[in-house]
């Protein structure tokens, strides 16, 4: 069968105009024979009632003298008329008074079981029957009743349909021929013009035209607009190829300035590390010598004193250490692969107890899927949200802190819970910013760097970290990946 959606536009044109000539063609044959059947009926009732009425008119004697076989006579006649099956004279009581038959094994009407009040015709599936009274000086003899055969009806609807075939047929050549002759005219523009199209899709060479025909029609109109637009096209492109080759020579300037800049960073890195740090053992070990060797002769206040300078020198060293692992986590290459968040959760836990046997603590601990990613840098993010919350939950009793998993904004988001001292809702756009507290030092030991160094080993697997949390009432940190 023809598949006109994968045919090309001149086939489908074709196709369209004969199809739409057969189709007009079709609706007029139907009206047409409909027309004839409807007249072939009419002139068939008015010869049989013509017949009906000069049977009558012949027979009018004969009932009258009660003359049976001049009737049969009369009705005889009818042998010369095609289509009559049989006719029959009945009187007003219903007697059949004579009766005709063009094949004697036919059988008589039964006259007596017709209504008199039954309409003058009727037709059945291959008969008509008529009834026509037999009047004289305003009295009803009888009736004549004429069977005829539609034989003539179906020699015309055969005669009509080979007649309409050879039309249709004669016709959808026709139509095939001029609307080929016509489409090809449409067609062949349309078709140089995907040619044209498909040439500059895959060659990329917008400096290619499609050709013009000439005219002033929609399909001029068309492949002038398709000229233009490819015109456009290749002045984007020429645009858009310098505008590359700027970005690339923008790009190896910055990725210069990059590593510079990394260079510059590693080498503050090395320098915080050994300048800063000699100092600072410098300050400790003095203290320490302060306090065993000449301890015993410093009043309380300078014992004191000492011992501050201890704590200082400790938390700078801390500072020192999460601004160096903040640093790294920026600036170290990643490695990607897959990561169990549950089994990291259930070791760094079990770190935390043993550093703390004696703390009334509950880890409720999730299982959750594998993700992608880089594992050192994921460890980070464990560590830093598992002994946030030991920190935050110390002054709970019992403590518990839970890790799990759960659907959110259609992504799965991955949380640490705790029961503990919670924060200020307002407050939590400053949790992941370097060196913002909500709480005292005093109050929760810390330097205000691991929630920050989360926040961007987050970014740099394209996540997001936000936290949810109320003041006493514990807080929850999510993360996507």
């Amino acid at each position: 069968m023809l598949d006109l959606r994968q045919s090309a536009i001149s086939k489908k044109l074709t196709w369209m105009n004969a199809l739409v000539s057969v189709a007009a063609l079709l609706s007029a044959c139907i009206a047409f024979f409909a027309y004839d059947q409807y007249t072939f009926r009419e002139d068939l009732i008015r010869n049989l009632s013509a017949q009906a009425e000069i049977i009558g008119s012949n027979s009018v004697s004969a009932i009258t003298f009660n003359d049976t076989q001049a009737a049969v006579n009369t009705l005889s006649a009818l042998r010369s008329v095609p289509g009559i099956i049989s006719a029959g004279i009945v009187t007003p009581d219903g007697r059949l008074f004579a009766r005709y038959a063009r094949n004697p094994a036919v059988p008589p009407l039964d006259f007596a079981r017709i209504p008199t009040n039954q309409l003058l015709y009727s037709f059945s599936e291959d008969e008509v029957l008529l009834r026509q009274p037999i009047i004289f000086q305003g009295n009803q003899l009888g009736t004549v009743y004429l069977r005829s055969d539609l034989n003539e009806r179906g020699n015309r609807l055969r005669r009509y349909l080979a007649i309409a075939g050879a039309i249709l047929l004669f016709s959808l050549l026709a139509a095939l021929l001029v609307s080929g002759i016509f489409s090809r005219a449409v067609a062949e523009p349309i078709v140089q013009l995907v040619e044209t199209a498909q040439t500059v899709s895959q060659e990329r060479n917008y400096s290619i035209r499609a050709k013009p025909t000439g005219a002033r029609d929609e399909v001029a109109m068309l492949i002038e607009s398709f000229n233009d637009m490819l015109t456009q096209i290749q002045r984007r492109d020429i645009e858009l190829q310098q505008a590359h080759t700027d970005l690339e020579q923008r790009v190896e300037e910055r990725t210069r300035q990059l590593v510079a800049a990394n260079r510059e960073l590693e080498a503050f890195s090395y320098s915080v590390s050994h300048d800063l740090r000699g100092p600072l053992e410098i300050i400790n070990g003095f203290s320490h010598i302060l306090q065993v060797e000449a301890g015993d002769k410093l009043d309380p206040a300078a014992r004191d004193y000492v011992q501050q300078i201890k704590q200082a020198t400790q938390r700078m060293a801390e500072l020192i250490d999460d601004l160096l692992n903040l640093s790294r986590v920026s600036t170290t290459g990643m490695h990607r692969e897959t990561v169990d968040l549950t089994a990291i959760v259930k070791a760094v836990a079990d770190q935390l107890r043993r550093r703390e046997p004696t703390r009334n603590i509950e880890f409720v601990i999730h299982d959750c899927p594998a993700v992608e990613g880089d594992a050192r840098l994921l460890r980070i993010v464990i560590e830093n949200l598992l002994r946030n919350a030991w920190k935050y939950s110390s002054n709970r009793t019992p403590a518990r802190i839970e890790f799990g998993c759960e659907p959110r904004f259609g992504r799965t988001a991955y949380y640490v819970r705790d029961n503990g001292a919670g924060f200020d809702p307002g407050l939590a756009d400053r949790l992941f910013k370097p060196f913002q507290r909500l709480h005292a030092t005093s109050e929760f030991p810390g330097t205000g760097i691991g929630l920050a160094t989360v926040h961007r080993i987050i970014l740099r697997h394209s996540g997001e970290v936000w936290a949810e949390g109320a003041v006493d009432k514990g807080a929850t940190f999510y993360f996507t990946l």
